[in-house]
């Protein structure tokens, strides 16, 4: 019998109606969440770590980089296959890939929650951790890294989005979909794993400010100056389509761009940002010209999060461009 480590840190998996608070609130436990999801003793033997009950959108950078250390340590233990990280889906596309990002093990650290309280009717979280427990318990998912698991589909952390607020196949991974399946107690895996070196940990004591700003119908560029002139250490900026901004903005674009790293992305949420098809101003050509460093297939919330893990790290200005192209171009590994 396999045996998986599962976190547990609230989310709406753990939520129950208040009626003081008038809405559901997170205060079912480890052990509470368990009693509701018949099955899961014949996958694997569960060892649970319960870390409070918190809401997703509460979720710091410390409190993901302390996640990952815990199921690290979780995973000292031989015995252990893999680990089930329980959390609110609002931040799991975030929370997913910066621990992709630092992850140095082999076992398999997969990412669930649910989209129904667990007490609404057709409520989902058992079955989208019975379906996370058989990933993280399946030889087969070693070496892929973070997963995500809900509605028994398997993303990639480098592509999974959130792109519904309530349906239960809010989660999509764009023009490539999902890496797997889940079915019949196993998982099928599309192909071979593929991934990229874990980086570096943050040095003590940085926490660099990213910020992540969207260009829009008739943007000046004003916050992006604005932004700049206050000091941060780095921006991802979410372009129209292919990456373009207007004229106006693009002169911000390359002001700042010679003061800190500047991410391009496209604010549309799938395909890449292009380097060779426009050459007006504000196109991409243009901005690449003026010192952006392109994201490639990455979304902006992703390009963030790697941005800020370089720059948490100490990378130098050089390598944090090779890095963001690098894994931009092949998001999920050197292999594509």
């Amino acid at each position: 019998m396999p045996r998986v480590a599962v976190i547990f840190t609230g989310g709406t998996i753990s939520t129950v109606f208040d009626p003081i608070a008038g809405g559901n609130v997170p205060v079912l436990d480890g052990a509470a969440i368990l009693a509701r999801t018949p099955g899961l003793e014949s996958i694997a033997e569960v060892v649970a770590i319960d870390r409070g009950r918190l809401a997703a959108s509460h979720l710091t950078f410390a409190q993901i980089i302390e996640l990952g250390g815990i199921i690290r340590d979780a995973l000292a233990d031989p015995t252990i296959d893999g680990a089930v990280l329980v959390q609110g889906t609002d931040t799991i596309e975030e929370s997913v890939y910066l621990l992709d990002l630092l992850w140095d093990r082999p076992e398999p650290l997969v990412v669930t929650g649910a989209m129904r309280a667990a007490a609404a009717a057709g409520a989902d979280g058992p079955a989208n951790l019975l379906a996370a427990a058989v990933v993280a318990a399946a030889p087969a998912s070693r070496d892929r890294g973070a997963l995500v698991v809900l509605n028994d589909a398997v993303h990639a952390a480098s592509r999974v989005r959130k792109t519904d607020s309530v349906a239960m196949h809010a989660f999509s991974s764009g023009a490539f979909g999902p890496v797997g399946r889940v079915h019949e107690g196993t998982v099928t895996f599309a192909g071979s794993p593929s991934r990229w070196p874990a980086l570096p940990a943050p040095q003590a004591g940085r926490d660099p400010r990213v910020a992540l700003l969207e260009t829009h119908l008739g943007d000046r560029g004003e916050l992006l100056r604005l932004v700049a002139a206050d000091g941060w250490d780095g921006i991802v900026l979410a372009g129209f389509g292919v990456g373009h901004v207007s004229a106006q903005s693009a002169e911000a674009v390359g002001e700042v761009a010679a003061r800190c790293p500047v991410v391009l992305a496209s604010r549309t949420g799938d395909g890449p940002v292009l380097s060779r098809t426009y050459g007006f101003v504000g196109s991409e050509q243009d901005l690449l010209a003026r010192g952006v460093i392109p994201a490639g297939w990455l979304d902006a919330r992703k390009a963030r999060l790697l941005l800020w893990a370089l720059l948490a790290a100490g990378t130098d200005p050089a390598e944090v461009r090779a890095a963001v192209e690098a894994r931009g171009a092949a998001p999920s590994g050197p292999m594509g």
